[in-house]
């Protein structure tokens, strides 16, 4: 799954916390909000130079949070992880640490109880 495939696929999966997602897919929605941010950021302080304020950048990141909360539940289902570990992110230092040694974890190769296995596009190199 190639980058723009990974984010069309998070995107019209907006709310969707059932099924797997392929690591390549959790990565490159992390490294496009990573972008987007930085963008927002960016534009926020050219538009407002003497404000702390960085409306913008705060609400692409609440419009990116759910989109973001379901690929992270669907990347613990591919690795037969409940969606609910993600609570694990309120743990600082240890849970961040085990939710990224999950999220690059291989997934299951054969289908769990969260459903088979999520198939990369048709044309790209499969990354689980």
């Amino acid at each position: 799954m190639n980058f723009f495939d990974a984010i069309r696929s998070v995107l019209s999966q907006y709310v969707g916390f059932s099924g797997r997602a392929l690591r390549s897919e959790y990565w490159y929605w992390i490294l496009f909000t990573v972008l987007v941010s930085i963008v927002t950021s960016i534009i926020d302080v050219a538009l407002f130079p003497f404000e702390d304020a960085s409306p913008l950048n705060s609400i692409t990141n609440l419009a990116l949070l759910l989109p973001g909360l379901a690929v992270s539940v669907r990347r613990l289902h591919d690795v037969g992880r409940s969606g609910w570990w993600v609570l694990l992110a309120l743990v600082p230092l240890i849970g961040w640490i085990v939710l990224v040694i999950w999220a690059a974890t291989k997934g299951d190769a054969a289908a769990n109880r969260f459903g088979p296995p999520p198939q990369p596009n048709a044309g790209s190199p499969a990354v689980a």
